[in-house]
């Protein structure tokens, strides 16, 4: 065995649907910076507060899309890593979350032990964003400098445009888009606007985060826009996919707290697509390359009811790329190129 590991990092699940490990997995998740960009005192305040019903709810919804081998998120993530495994023969390929188990620093602890050297750290995050890239990447930093691992780690940057993976996303959706349907919505995970507004403002204070499209963007707002590159992922996704305009459209769901978060919001446009006759409508997430909780439960089953309550007829999910082949190699390329150093 060589001694280039791969490292795969994704966000994380609880342990199981208890309503402690779920307290707990959103503890860990809720005091990160990254996320909730608040003071510590007032982040404490925040998510205590939060944690006192959010717990049962989460865990209520963990339990409605839990399979018998655990988390989905988890176990799709683990076929990845066993897909990934014969594209990447310089060494071991491991999986770790930012938040649970696997945690990246066991992951980076076990790399260390087995005399492995080097480390390509492939967020799978398409897009960028603070709260998913980066505090993956420095808490890799945070565990090479405090352990004092001797690896060298290169990182894969955002691959929202890259063509690779679009190729691949709309290979994996191909399935779907070949059957009758009347609209595609192309649902990415939302964010807060200020997370997104302290990155450009040095850049571009007057950039709009109500763009309809990614056209007009320089090179170094889309580098730090997370909505920016959602639409660019879209719009390549869309033309490689040959949809007509007004076949498809871009919003964003899981919104969490009182912050005005980037718009159009997802749960909006599932009304307003059946209130405009919207029978059968195709919901993909692009800024998700596994099935989770936001996937499964939040859209495919209660984004399908209020489709449904608001006039429309069916919302068939799209599923995540998941270990589908053309993703397997696209993303073992990507990995290969990968040469960003963590410094």
């Amino acid at each position: 065995m060589t001694d280039h590991a791969l490292l795969l990092v994704n966000l994380g699940s609880p342990a199981s649907t208890k309503v402690e490990d779920v307290r707990s997995y959103l503890d860990q998740f809720l005091m990160d910076p990254y996320v909730v960009d608040l003071p510590w005192p007032l982040r404490r305040l925040l998510v205590s507060l939060i944690l006192i019903k959010r717990p049962a709810q989460s865990a209520h919804a963990y339990s409605s899309i839990w399979w018998p081998e655990g988390s989905p998120l988890i176990v799709l993530s683990r076929q990845l890593q066993e897909a990934m495994a014969p594209h990447w023969p310089n060494g071991p390929v491991e999986l770790a979350m930012r938040y649970g188990d696997p945690s990246i620093e066991g992951a980076l602890r076990k790399l260390a032990d087995q005399g492995v050297k080097q480390v390509t750290l492939a967020p799978l995050y398409p897009q960028f964003a603070e709260s998913t890239t980066t505090t993956a990447i420095e808490e890799a930093r945070r565990v090479v400098r405090e352990l004092g691992l001797k690896l060298q780690v290169s990182v894969l940057p955002p691959f929202f445009a890259e063509p690779d993976y679009l190729d691949a996303l709309v290979a994996s959706a191909r399935p779907y888009l070949e059957q009758p349907f009347d609209h595609l919505l192309l649902s990415f995970h939302g964010l807060p606007e200020r997370h997104i507004r302290k990155l450009v403002k040095g850049i571009d204070p007057q950039h709009d985060l109500r763009a309809r499209d990614s056209r007009g963007v320089s090179d170094e707002v889309l580098a730090v826009c997370y909505r920016s590159q959602c639409q660019r992922t879209a719009e390549a996704f869309a033309e490689r996919a040959g949809l007509q305009p007004g076949q498809w459209s871009v919003s964003f769901q899981s919104r969490l707290g009182r912050d005005k978060w980037i718009e159009p919001y997802t749960e909006t446009r599932l009304e307003e697509l059946a209130q405009q006759g919207v029978k059968k409508l195709l919901v993909m997430c692009p800024a998700f390359v596994a099935d989770c909780i936001e996937t499964l439960e939040e859209i495919g089953q209660r984004g399908s009811e209020q489709f449904q309550a608001a006039g429309g007829q069916e919302l068939v999910l799209v599923p995540c790329m998941n270990s589908h082949p053309q993703w397997v190699s696209a993303l073992a390329k990507l990995c290969e190129t990968a040469v960003r150093p963590l410094v």
